[in-house]
């Protein structure tokens, strides 16, 4: 008798008050990851792709065309980029790049499936057995296996809504999405608490972004997480013991990633003091997540890759990769986010800063400009401050990104070199940022035109000085009083005056030397 029969059968004939109790518990976690890539047009046809910014807004079931539409006679062709793509993120995560892939026909129905099954990659995919080094909050790393990294085709979508919100009573099919490249990422199960499974899909988002093969909007579904979930139970009695895998299907938040693998510990553990099922052929589950509840659905019982009758799907050539193709694509890839990372930190950037830079890859490509402009890495403080600073602000106000602001890394550049010399001051260097937000002119000629460069001219100083003493008798006093936290009334007064064309801290040194002589 096969031994998940044997469990079972010895399971049945106990109760909850006779079966052992369980003395530890060890999580078990494997992630399948999906990612829409970022192409103009779908895997196996010209149609546009949903997933690309440029097509973002398309109403529903425009992107549709006769092959993602399945109609008869239509036959796929493979789309080139969406293989290379892949083949970066493999790479990536130190995968065996495949000399030869095939494709497969993966069959099921379902409404958002035109054709009734789906091209995908069974027994010879693209990329395979890698590895990724995760970084963990005590400063040591913990290595994740890569299963495999395979391309397929994504499924339309369905929603049961209709515009405006208003409920729908059926389905609603929208094929935008169908035929979309995905990228489906395996891990193995190596992962033992929620937060390491949250801290990879973090990990992997950002690389997959900064390599440009999605926009990774987690909200747009163009990064999808599938944690499959069990649990290693140490009896009282001595045996381990293993409950059944659960598949949590399409978590688009990395609060949900967590919620429901936090609440599949508490409802496993329940389900097997109060059942004691085990994991055996056949014990998979699919469950939903209720991100209102905060609770999984069980959804159907899970398929083996059997139920799928995976074959050769006769209307596709194999990919074959040469090691030409293989060292084009490995040329064209951009910097990784670890080695960014380890860059940024040598140069003295902050934790704080590092999270920002770190969180959008164009604003580090503007960075990095703007520090070649600067003269190179020792600039990078410099620059995020008054990048991450005033750029972050006015981004903020205008809910925009800092790099499509208008102002350039040469005028940055300047700006910092002017703030360095002292011919800006610190108002000054925030009021040019915004000018040269507005236009190309060179900072320099922005500063003069807008009375920004700092006067020289100590008797216009001394005026300046004297008339903010006058108007701030008792910040005055207290600064005479030793309490120097005052003087900033007088200096904000005196800039105030000079309409920014004063340093603060020759602003300052004036004060004191104007107080001291007054005693």
């Amino acid at each position: 008798m096969p031994s998940n029969l044997i469990a079972n059968s010895y399971d049945s004939i106990m109760t909850e008050s006779t079966r052992p109790s369980i003395s530890n518990s060890r999580l078990i976690v494997g992630l399948e990851i999906h990612v829409e890539l970022a192409t103009r047009s779908k895997m196996f046809t010209r149609a546009a792709n949903v997933a690309h910014p440029d097509f973002f807004s398309a109403e529903p079931n425009t992107l549709v065309d006769p092959i993602v539409a399945a109609l008869p006679g239509t036959l796929p062709v493979m789309n080139r980029r969406a293989i290379e793509m892949s083949m970066m993120v493999g790479l990536a995560l130190n995968c065996t790049i495949a000399s030869q892939s095939k494709w497969d026909r993966k069959n099921y129905f379902y409404p958002d499936l035109p054709k009734g099954y789906q091209i995908s990659q069974y027994d010879m995919p693209l990329c395979a057995k890698g590895w990724f080094d995760l970084t963990l909050p005590d400063g040591s790393s913990k290595r994740i296996g890569i299963v495999r990294a395979h391309l397929e085709e994504d499924t339309g979508k369905l929603g049961h809504e209709l515009p405006g919100g208003i409920p729908f009573d059926g389905s609603l099919v929208d094929l935008n999405r169908a035929g979309t490249p995905l990228l489906e990422i395996v891990t193995e199960p190596d992962f033992s608490t929620s937060e390491d499974v949250v801290a990879f899909a973090q990990e992997l988002r950002n690389l997959c972004r900064f390599l440009g093969v999605t926009e990774g909007i987690m909200q747009k579904g163009h990064m999808r997480f599938e944690p499959n979930v069990n649990l290693a139970l140490t009896l009282s009695d001595g045996r381990e013991v293993r409950t059944p895998i659960n598949e949590i299907k399409n978590l688009n938040s990395f609060r949900a990633v967590r919620g429901a693998i936090d609440h599949e510990v508490e409802r496993q553990t329940k389900e097997w003091i109060e059942t004691g099922r085990e994991q055996g052929r056949g014990m998979k589950s699919t469950r939903g997540w209720d991100d209102v509840a905060n609770v999984t659905i069980l959804q159907r019982e899970k398929e083996d890759a059997h139920d799928y009758r995976y074959f050769p799907d006769p209307d596709l050539v194999p990919v074959e990769v040469d090691a030409q193709w293989l060292a084009k694509v490995r040329a064209e890839m951009k910097e990784l986010p670890s080695t960014r990372r380890s860059r940024y930190i040598a140069a003295g950037i902050g934790e704080k800063d590092l999270r920002q830079l770190m969180d959008l890859p164009s604003l580090c490509v503007f960075f990095d400009a703007a520090v070649d402009a600067a003269g190179g890495a020792a600039s990078s403080i410099l620059v995020a401050k008054i990048v991450l600073n005033a750029g972050a602000r006015r981004a903020n106000e205008l809910s925009i990104a800092i790099a499509d602001l208008g102002i350039t890394p040469r005028q940055i550049a300047d700006i910092i070199a002017m703030r360095e010399a002292g011919s800006i001051s610190a108002q000054g260097a925030e009021q040019l940022f915004g000018l040269a937000c507005e236009s190309s002119d060179s900072a320099q000629e922005l500063a003069a035109r807008a009375s920004l460069i700092v006067s020289n001219d100590q008797g216009q100083l001394e005026s300046w000085v004297d008339a903010a003493i006058a108007a701030n008798k008792q910040a005055a006093d207290d600064v005479r009083a030793g309490k120097m936290a005052a003087i900033g009334r007088i200096v904000g007064a005196v800039v105030k005056q000079a309409g920014g064309s004063v340093d603060g801290k020759a602003a300052q040194a004036m004060i004191m030397k104007r107080i001291g002589s007054e005693a």
